[in-house]
This record gives C-alpha cells, structure tokens and sequence, in this order.
C-alpha cells in the first residue's frame, strides 16, 4: 500500500549537473534541534551512498534522537562529525538556532519565512547579515506549481492513524468500546506497514458486525486532493471502506452499511458557490475568492462523522467551518426509541476533525491552536468556546499536529529525500559566497532560492515589504488596541477573558495576588499578560496600572471597590463590577461625573441579572400601561443536589467571605405595605422561610439587604410588597446561625491571626472564643461549644465535621471570618466531576387597567459544566463581560455611576447571555 519511490528519476536528474567543473565538494545534514519529536533527517543512509559513490564527501551531526541509527550513515559513507563548518551545503528538515549559523554558506531546509512569519523574521535577519544562500524547500515548485520537495503525504498517513486512534477514545468516552480502539498513534508504530495492519485487524473487527448499531454509519470527509489528502485515504483504505459522491453522504449517513465505513473527497465545486448566484466558476473563483461562500456547513458537515482537513486558507477565501456552524453542528440529536443507557446514540453526528493542514484560525476558524504530539486531542465546546485537552465531555475531537511527518520519521525521511536527491548536486555545486548570478542552478532550485550574498533574492523582495506592511498594521492596530485590567484571577475570571479574548483587539493584563492562578490563566488563554501584586497594599502600582488602561475589571471583594474606584477618578478610566453600588460607592458620585467616566455596577447575577429580567418584565407592563404590585426576588448559588452532601449543603464556587459576610448584614423589606427591619449580627438568619416553587429542591430563603432602595430606580413606588433574597437548601441558615453564635463570622480586625504571629490551631481558637483556658482537653472543649450552641447537635456536629475542634493551623487572615473563609474554601471547594448550579425566582404581581392581576414568574436555572465553568462563573462572568464590551465599544456611553436598569443596557446584555448559554423562562397566571 505505502510503496517506496523508485531512484530512477534521481540518477537521471544528475546527467544535467555534468556541466559544472568536477570537484570534491562537502556537504552536511545537520543535527534536528527545534522540537523533542523531531526525528527525521533530508536524506537517508541511501541517498548518502550514492552521494559518496560520486565522489561526495558527507557530513553527519551527531544525534542520539535521530531515528535512523548513525552506523547506517557510516556504513552509506557518511563520516559522523560534530563541526561542519567545512561543508559548502547544509541540510537540514527545520530551521537551525540562529547561534548555529555559519556565515556565507549554502542552507536547505524549511525556513518559513515567505509570508514574513513574524517568529522566523529573527532568522531572516541573521541569514542576511552571515550573507548565507537559503533555499527554502517549501518553494521547490515545478512549472504547475506544485511542490516538488515534500513531507505531505506523510503528514496525511500519521494524521489518519491518529484520528483513528483518537476516535477510539472518543467513543469510549461516550459509551461505546470499538474495534479502534486497537489502534495506537502513528509513532507507536515502528514503520507504516504495522499500523496499516493494525487499521486492517480494526476494519476485519468492523466487517464481521462489531461497531455498535447504535452509533450509525460512520462518515469519513476528506478536503483537499493533494497528497496530503491521498495519504490519509490510503490509510483509509485499509479499513473496509466505500467512497461516495459527496450528494450521497445523507443517504449513507442514515441508512449505509455498519459493516463498513464511508468516505467521500471534497473539492471546490462540492461546496463553494458564488454569493449573489449560488453557481461556482473555477476562474472566477481564483480571481475573486471574497465574492464566494462555503455551503459545507450545511450540505456536508451534518453528515460527517469525522472530517479530516488538508487544505490551507487564505485571506478572503471562505472557511469550511466557524464557530457558529459548530454551534448549530453540535445540537444535541433526539433518542431514538431504542436507544437505551448503555447502548446510547452520538450526541451528534460531527464527532472528530483531523486538521493536518494545522493551521491556526484558518478553515477550521475554531482551530485557534496546534496541538502536539505528546498531547494530541482536545475537545473544543463551541457553546462555552473553549477548548479543554481531552476526550471527555461535550464537543468536537480535534487533532491538529503540526508536524505530523515526525511520527513516521523513517519512512518520512527515505520519501523526502527522495524528492529532494535529484536537486542535491547542484545546490552542492557552488559556495554561498559566489554571486548567485554565476550559479547555473536548473529554474526549480533558483526559485527556491530566498537570499544570497546579504540580500533577498528578486523574486522575495515582497517579503521585507510585507514586513513593512504588518510592522505598520500592527502599530497602528496597537494604537487602535483597547486596553483592560482585570484584578482578581478567581473563579469568574474565566468567562470574562475567554469573552473579552474573542477580540483580538482588546488586550488584558490580569492583576491578582494568586500566582499559580495567573499561571493557569496565561496558559489557557492569549493577548493576555499578567502581574502578580496586591493591589490593596500596594496603591501606587495600582494608580499605575490603571493608568496605562482603558477599562478596569474589578472581580474583587466588594470592599475594595471604593479604592479602585478612587483610582480610576484619578487617571479618567472607565471601571465596571459584579458587585453591589455600596454607599462607599455612592459617595463619589460626584467625582465620577466630574471625571467623565463611566463606573458600572451590580453587573453580575445577583445584583446584575436579576435587575435586568425584572425591569425587561416591568417595562413591558408599564408599555400595556399596568402597574407593579408586587415585587419579590430570590437568587441563590448552590451545588446540584447529589453534591450537597455536608452539613451546610453548600459549596464555594465564588468568595466565601462575601457568602459568610452576608448572614450577619441588616436587612430591610417592604410587605403587605409594611416595612420589616432586621438588624445586623445575625438575626437575618432567625427569618428564613420555606421555598416551594420548586418543591423537589428543598430550598429556604431569607432577605438580602435593603430591598427597599428599589423602588425608585425599578419605578415600582407603587408594589405594596418589595422583597429581594437568598436561596439555600434547607438546613443552611441553621448550620450557619452556629457559626455566629461562636463569633465566628466577626470581621473585625484579630491580630492573633496574622502572618506575623505564631500560629493558632483551631482548637486553640475556639478555646478563646468561648473563653476556657489552655491547654483543655478536647471532650471539655466539645462541651463549651454545645453550651455556646444551645445545646443544638446538628449545629455541634457541623463545628466537628469542618474540623473547627481538631489541631489545624488556623489560615493567616486579618479577621476571624477571613480565616474561616480560607478554611472553608479548603474544607468545601467543588471536587472533580461536580458542579453547582444557580436558582432565581422573579415573582412580579400586575395590575392592568381592567382591573384584573396577573402574576408574571421569571425563573433562571442554569448548571455548571463538570469539565468547564460553574454556573457561578457564567451567570457573574458573562455579563460583566458583556457590559465591559459595550462600554469599549461605546454602546454604553453614559457618564456616572450606571447599574443596568434601561432598556439599551439590559437589553443587548439579555439578548448576548442567551448565546452563551444562560437562558430563561416566564410564565404568567392571570388573576380576576
């Protein structure tokens, strides 16, 4: 099947060269050092022989990661030496460290400098100043031109071995073990023969009946007709396998033969058609590729089962697939009856995409980054637009190796220099210091010819213009660049940049005092910088940051926000929070507008959603001319029912201090016309009511805050009740009222605690706060504290289940309840595969002008993603993202302080978090 190339044609390509003078020229294949997996070489032990059976002297680095052994190239001819200095040609499969360089020689290898690649400029520069003659075999074209000097088909065989391997997996992972599961990655095999007779074995498994019924045909799409292409279909062909006509994917999708597979190959005219026609023309098409458009989307991708992409994309040409095509590909299909727990269908039929043209944000728009070969796969969620390295979960399998050749090096290595051998001799026929006007080079090898003799040769002088042409694009796109500083790097920083980092416009410096976080966060996303500082105790760096911004993000404890807001008074920058407008906010009002600027705030969930779906219901009553009676509202962010197992049925998927800090504020709410004050310290939680609009979780709510204050801003003067909440499960408020009753939500400064000091355990801790003396023994300590308790068990209980009696350090905090948040978030963080979810009910009482009511109910339920972001994240990050977006954008544009209660705020913001997922219901009972 993968048969070697024949040597004929390189032994009559010399009979040309016998015009140049006969002399002992040197030439030299150097050592691989850009990539781990780098195991190829330009020429084989049997290109050396013929080399050296001519008279050629041979050079070979040496190199321990080389596959093919060095007593090959010494058995060929070749001599194993370090120092190649005294070659006039080297050789080589990928650029060499610009310190390797060796000034006014002749070089071969893959430079990637043709379309002025910004990483590779470096080496051009250095190429130029050493006067070295390059010949980039990426220009080795024939009079067509096609590459005459090639990996491609390669990358096409190692790529198909691997998406076999990686569709395995995914099965798997989705509840089916199939016969590909026997097949490996294209390294693990040591030459081609052996995986093409483990994807045989695989496809004899599949022709006696063994795929699964359950997960359909399945549809193999290749692009593309090079051989890129043709190698992956001759691995293909191993399996038993039937190509068809790219109409006829539908039918075969649906009804083919699980006892094979089905391939179809993709050119232009399947799925390029004219705009304004629907019509394709080849010569057109070539002249104006901007006034075409790609139907794959919807005429082949919904029968895909796995496209394996080989065409690179170019500016203004039309992409095969973007990220909303994904997201209307990966909609969840409908069970069929038969399908059953264990035996179930594909979540959809796009399940894999091997893209080995592996070029980033091109065809594929969603394919952002490569992939390696030490880590292959990854799943890209088109809802979330995320990609995670896995195989797990929701979303599409994608490999994009970009140096897949390396995985099959030996074979790679006899195929390319067999394509490269006939050019050899006259390359090593001349020294880089000669003019290249001298050189009698046939026109495949001058062309290649990048620079000699300090220069771009006449035919590449485009690049330094190109060069120019983006250094000037990119600084006026830097002066067009917006600026946003985030501070915080915690659990809702995740959304706001994978939001904010879709424009590549907006660049993002995350400030936070959590350094491995920032790690984390720099890995996962671009355009994004970070410093590790805290701002609270370092004001000037933060004066400074915000200076050289346009926009603040504070993701901060709520306390906070007064000194950033201070700052960006100072420095004219605009600030936007998921965080409550405090009175501390408030009175800098003035200052705000005097500056100019904009300070968003109450821009999350609860404030922040919860404002925008009741003034989109209020304002729609007051267009009908009704008015609001009645107003009540109750948020909570909880873990799903099968992870609230422990004694506070919680978990911290966002500040513990702010959660712990909210039992013990005032609250104060208006019922039945009556106004109820609840004051600070605790007794919030002596007002807790049962929940049963959904009875099946068991949730109790208590008041949040002022409730009152709303009344004017929603325009609601007229509700007779006026009651905003917090929702938990049931049990909650009682485990949490312990903690009060021990001083252990006290926010006040405790300098015992302090990083300076001598650390405390918790039962040393305990013993001061309910005042015995050290050293006690542990059952006289218990016994305090159920005193202290009322003598209340399951309030005790939950004091010994989070350890509050044992010998634990107490965390370093500067309150008491700054310690015992750390501890929590130690004691009851969400564990791996768990998730959380947020419940919100609005409850808005109308009265018409008929006289008769109506009861309008808004309820938010969203879950998080056990791979992905918590419910949490989403319903915080999104929309504080989404504000921040608009007010670089200049959608929202009003000066002073804003929370998001007009209809050209609330709007675009309700409109975009369905996007992201976050969607809503309302229903309406009508009262006479």
């Amino acid at each position: 099947m993968l048969r070697a190339f024949s040597h004929t044609n390189g032994r009559c390509a010399f009979h040309h060269a016998k015009c140049w003078p006969h002399r002992k020229s040197v030439l030299a294949i150097r050592r691989e050092d850009v990539n781990a997996w780098e195991r190829r070489a330009p020429l084989a032990p049997k290109h050396v022989k013929e080399l050296t059976q001519m008279g050629y002297k041979v050079l070979v680095q040496p190199s321990n990661r080389r596959a093919i052994h060095e007593k090959d190239y010494i058995k060929a001819g070749g001599i194993i030496q370090e120092d190649i200095s005294e070659a006039s040609l080297i050789v080589g499969v990928k650029r060499p460290p610009e310190d390797k360089l060796i000034p006014k020689k002749n070089y071969a290898f893959f430079s990637h400098t043709i379309k002025a690649q910004e990483a590779n400029m470096p080496l051009l520069d250095e190429i130029l100043r050493q006067e070295i003659r390059l010949f980039d075999y990426e220009k080795m074209v024939d009079h067509k031109g096609m590459r005459v000097v090639a990996f491609g088909k390669w990358a096409g065989v190692a790529g198909m071995i691997n998406i076999l391997h990686g569709l395995g997996l995914r099965f798997l992972a989705l509840g089916h073990h199939t016969p590909f599961m026997h097949i490996g990655m294209a390294h693990n095999y040591r030459n081609s023969s052996q995986a093409v007779q483990a994807v045989r074995d695989a496809g004899y498994e599949i022709s006696l009946g063994l795929m699964p019924k359950s997960v359909g045909p399945l549809t193999f799409v290749f692009t593309g007709t090079g051989n890129v292409s043709k190698g992956a279909q001759e691995m293909f062909n191993a399996l038993p396998c039937e190509f068809v006509e790219p109409h006829e994917l539908k039918e075969v999708s649906r009804s083919g033969d699980l006892r094979k597979v089905y391939g179809t190959v993709l050119s232009r005219h399947h799925h390029l058609v004219r705009k304004h026609d629907g019509l394709y023309d080849p010569v057109d098409y070539d002249k104006h590729p901007e006034l075409y458009t790609s139907r794959f989307s919807t005429d082949i991708a919904p029968y895909t089962t796995c496209l394996i992409n080989g065409i690179y994309w170019e500016q203004h040409t039309p992409r095969l697939l973007s990220r909303q095509d994904a997201q209307k590909l990966l909609v969840p299909v409908r069970s069929a009856a038969g399908a059953t727990e264990g035996c179930p269908e594909l979540p959809h039929k796009l399940l894999a995409i091997c893209d080995i043209s592996a070029d980033t944000g091109g065809s594929i728009e969603f394919m952002t980054e490569c992939t390696t070969i030490d880590s292959p796969f990854c799943m890209y969620d088109a809802d979330q637009h995320i990609i995670h390295d896995s195989v797990e979960g929701s979303g599409i399998l994608m490999c994009s190796i970009d140096n897949l050749p390396a995985q099959l090096p030996i074979e790679a290595t006899e195929y390319f220099g067999d394509m490269l051998f006939p050019y050899i001799e006259e390359m090593l026929l001349s020294e880089g210091s000669e003019p290249l006007e001298s050189q009698n080079y046939s026109s495949i090898v001058r062309d290649a010819v990048i620079a000699s003799n300090g220069s771009l040769t006449a035919k590449y002088e485009y690049i330094q213009k190109l060069r120019e042409s983006r250094e000037y694009a990119q600084s006026l796109k830097m002066g067009n660049k917006k600026r946003v500083l985030l501070l915080g790097s915690g659990y809702v920083s995740g959304p706001v940049l994978e939001y904010l980092t879709r424009d590549s416009n907006v660049d993002i410096t995350v400030a936070s005092v959590m350094k491995e976080q920032l790690e984390q966060l720099m890995k996962k996303y671009s355009n994004v910088t970070s410093v590790h500082i805290d701002v609270i105790k370092h004001e000037e760096k933060l004066s400074s940051l915000v200076k050289k911004h346009d926009l603040v993000i504070s993701l901060l404890p709520y306390s906070a926000h007064p000194l950033v807001a201070k700052k960006c008074i100072d420095n004219k920058v605009n600030l936007v929070t998921a965080s409550y407008l405090t009175p501390a906010m408030k009175e800098l009002q003035e200052s705000v507008e005097a500056a100019g600027i904009t300070v968003i705030s109450e821009m999350g969930l609860d404030p922040g959603l919860d404002h925008m779906l009741a003034m989109e219901c209020i304002d729609k009553a007051k267009e009908v001319g009704a008015t609001v009676v009645s107003y009540t509202s109750f948020c909570g962010g909880l873990p799903a029912p099968e992870h609230s197992d422990n004694p506070l049925r919680y978990k911290f998927s966002w500040s513990p201090q702010g959660v712990l800090l909210n039992t013990v504020q005032s609250a104060t709410y208006l019922k039945n016309g009556e106004i109820i004050n609840i004051p600070a310290g605790g007794a919030l939680l002596d007002s807790v009511t049962p929940m049963d609009f959904f009875p099946g979780l068991n949730l109790e709510g208590f008041p949040n805050r002022d409730s009152t204050k709303y009344a004017e801003p929603y325009g609601i003067q007229t509700a007779h009740t006026l009651l905003r909440g917090t929702l938990r499960y049931k049990g909650y408020s009682k485990t949490m009222g312990g903690f009060v009753k021990l001083g252990l939500i006290n926010p006040d400064p405790y300098p015992l605690l302090s990083s300076t000091t001598p650390p405390l355990t918790w039962k040393e801790l305990m013993c001061k706060l309910v005042g015995i003396k050290l050293p006690a023994e542990y059952h006289v300590l218990k016994e305090a504290v159920f005193s202290k308790l009322e003598k209340d068990k399951s309030q005790l209980e939950a004091v010994e289940w989070l350890g509050l009696l044992g010998d634990e350090p107490v965390p370093a905090a500067d309150s008491i309840v700054g310690a015992l948040a750390k501890h929590m978030e130690m004691k009851l963080p969400f564990g791996t595969g768990e998730r959380d979810m947020i419940v919100m009910r609005n409850e808005i009482g109308l009265r018409h002008p008929s006289g008769h009511l109506e009861d309008k109910f808004i309820d938010l339920v969203v879950y998080g993603d056990n791979k992905g972001y918590s419910a949490m994240a989403k319903t915080v990050g999104y929309p504080t993202a989404i504000a921040a977006k608009m007010v670089l954008d200049g959608e929202i544009d009003a000066k002073g302080m804003v929370i998001p209660l007009t209809k050209n705020v609330y709007g675009p913001i309700l409109e975009r978090v369905r996007a992201e997922g976050i969607v809503y219901s309302t229903r309406s009972v009508i009262k006479q």
